[in-house]
C-alpha cells in the first residue's frame, strides 16, 4: 500500500501544512546513487589508513560544500578531552550533508582495563543514535568499532554498504568488526557472489522474495525454499531469477538433511527468512498459537543450521543470515510467541558465531526488521500502520529491499570480519532505541 502521508508531505502544500502543525516531515530516501563526494574527518591521534578503503567506495572527494557522505575516524577518542574534537569536527558540517546523506563514526570497542577509554568510546554510541534521531531529511548516522584499529580493509565491505544508498533504512546502528579472518576481496564488487549457492527459506513472496532477488543480482544461483502450498510460487520465483525451488516444511525433523540433499555442492549463504504471526495477547493465546509460530521462527532455524553444520553442508567461508525483529528487541503487544521467538534468534546468533567461525570458519549474523512496507503491514488497521511508520527517526516504512540489501551486505565474501551482529532494519524505530 502506497504511503499517501509521505507523498503529501512532498508537495509544497504538504511541506507547508505539516510544518506549520509541528508533523512529521519524512524525505523519500534514495536508493538509486548518490550524487556528491565524501568528507573524511578525524577525533584524536589515529593509525588508521582509511584513504585507500575510501577511495574503493566511489565517492570521490568532496568539493562541493554538500557531502553525500562524512566519515569521521574517532578511533582514536581514548578519554573526554579527545570528544570535544567529535564535536569540532561534525558541528560545522552536519547542516551541509545532503538529503538521504550518510554520517559514519568509526571507534573501537570499549577497553575492559582503561575506564577512561571505555567511557569514551562509549560516549561515541550515545551520540551517534542521538545524532541519528536529529539530523533528519532522510540522513543516516551509524557507529563502526573496529576490534583491529590497525585494519582498515577488515572495514571494506561494511563501508560501502554503509555509505551507499543500500543502506537507506539503516540508522543509529552500532556495528562491530572484528578480525578478518575469512574476508576475501571478491573478483568483482558488482557481483560479489558469483559462482556462490545461496538457500533463502520463506522465499516466495514478500522479504524473502527480495532477499532471493537481491541475492541473484549479485551472482548468487538462489535456491528459493518455501512450504509445499507455496510451491507454484516458488517455483516462478526460482524461474525468474534463474535459480531452483524446493518445496519443504521447514520445521520437518529431517529438514535440514533434505536441504543438504538437493544442494550436493553445498550451501554457500544460508538465509534464515521463514517466519509466521499468530498474534494474540498471551492471556487469549492457546497453547497451538504459541508453539506454531515458536516452532516455525526458532526451532525450526536452531534444527536445520545444527543438521546443516555437523554434515558440513555449509561451505567453508559460508555466511548465516537469520531474521530476528525489533519485536524481540522491545517486545510488542499480542505478539509474546513472535517476541519471543525472535528474541531467541538474536540469542542464538551471539552464541553461536563464535564457534561457527571457529569451527566451521562460517558467520553468523541476523537482521532486525522493523516497519516494513508488505502485504502483511498493509492489512494492518489504520491508525497502527501510520503509528508503524511513523515511529521511527526517518518517519516513513521501510521497503523489503532494505532488508535485502542488509543481508547481501551480511552475505558478503568480503564480510567475514562481521560476525555475531543483530543489525537493525528500522528506520531507527523509536521503540526500544
Amino acid at each position: 500500500m502506497a504511503d499517501r502521508y509521505l507523498s503529501f508531505t512532498g508537495t509544497a502544500p504538504g511541506r507547508f501544512l505539516t510544518r506549520r502543525l509541528g508533523l512529521p516531515q519524512p524525505a523519500a530516501l534514495e536508493r538509486g546513487a548518490f550524487s556528491g563526494g565524501l568528507l573524511h574527518l578525524t577525533a584524536g591521534k589515529t593509525d588508521l589508513d582509511l584513504a585507500p578503503v575510501l577511495a574503493r567506495t566511489g565517492l570521490g572527494p568532496d568539493d562541493t560544500g554538500r557531502p553525500a557522505a562524512v566519515v569521521l575516524d574517532a578511533t582514536g577518542v581514548r578519554d573526554v578531552d579527545a570528544l570535544a574534537e567529535v564535536h569540532a569536527a561534525l558541528h560545522p558540517v552536519v547542516r551541509s550533508v545532503a538529503t538521504s546523506g550518510r554520517v559514519v563514526v568509526l571507534g573501537t570497542p570499549p577497553d575492559p582495563a582503561d575506564h577512561h577509554q571505555a567511557a569514551a568510546q562509549q560516549a561515541l554510541e550515545g551520540f551517534t543514535r542521538s545524532l541519528g534521531k536529529e539530523i533528519g531529511r532522510g540522513r543516516t548516522v551509524n557507529l563502526v568499532r573496529l576490534a583491529d584499529a590497525a585494519r582498515a580493509d577488515a572495514t571494506e565491505s561494511t563501508l560501502r554498504f554503509l555509505l551507499s544508498p543500500a543502506s537507506a533504512y539503516v540508522s543509529g546502528q552500532v556495528v562491530e568488526v572484528g578480525p578478518a579472518s575469512g574476508t576475501a576481496a571478491p573478483d568483482d564488487w558488482e557481483l560479489p557472489l558469483a559462482g556462490r549457492t545461496a538457500l533463502v527459506t520463506g522465499a516466495a513472496r514478500g522479504i524473502g522474495a527480495a532477499v532471493a532477488h537481491t541475492l541473484a543480482g549479485q551472482g548468487a544461483q538462489v535456491v528459493v525454499l518455501d512450504v509445499p502450498q507455496a510451491e507454484d510460487e516458488a517455483r516462478r520465483a526460482a524461474e525468474r531469477l534463474g535459480g531452483t525451488a524446493l518445496a519443504l516444511d521447514i520445521t520437518a525433523a529431517d529438514a535440514g538433511e533434505r536441504i543438504a540433499a538437493a544442494v550436493p555442492g553445498g550451501i554457500d549463504v544460508l538465509v534464515h527468512n521463514a517466519g509466521i504471526t499468530r498474534d494474540r495477547r498471551l492471556a487469549n493465546m492457546p497453547a497451538d498459537r504459541w508453539s506454531s509460530v515458536l516452532d516455525v521462527n526458532l526451532a525450526s532455524v536452531l534444527r536445520t543450521t545444527d543438521a546443516l553444520l555437523a554434515a558440513g553442508a555449509v561451505n567453508r567461508g559460508g555466511r548465516i543470515v537469520a531474521t530476528a525483529s525489533i519485536a524481540g528487541l522491545a517486545g510488542n503487544a499480542g505478539q509474546t510467541n513472535y517476541g519471543a521467538s525472535k528474541a531467541g534468534i538474536v540469542g542464538l546468533v551471539r552464541s553461536l558465531a563464535p564457534r561457527a567461525l571457529a569451527g566451521h570458519g562460517v558467520t553468523v549474523n541476523a537482521v532486525a526488521p522493523g516497519f516494513i512496507e508488505t502485504r502483511m503491514t498493509a492489512a494492518v488497521p489504520l491508525f497502527i500502520r501510520e503509528a508503524g511508520r511513523r515511529m521511527n527517526s526517518l518517519a516513513q516504512g521501510g521497503l523489503p529491499v532494505d532488508v535485502a540489501q542488509t543481508s547481501a551486505w551480511l552475505a558478503h565474501p568480503a564480510s567475514g570480519a562481521v560476525n555475531g551482529q543483530v543489525v537493525r532494519v528500522c528506520g531507527q524505530s523509536l521503540l526500544g532505541a
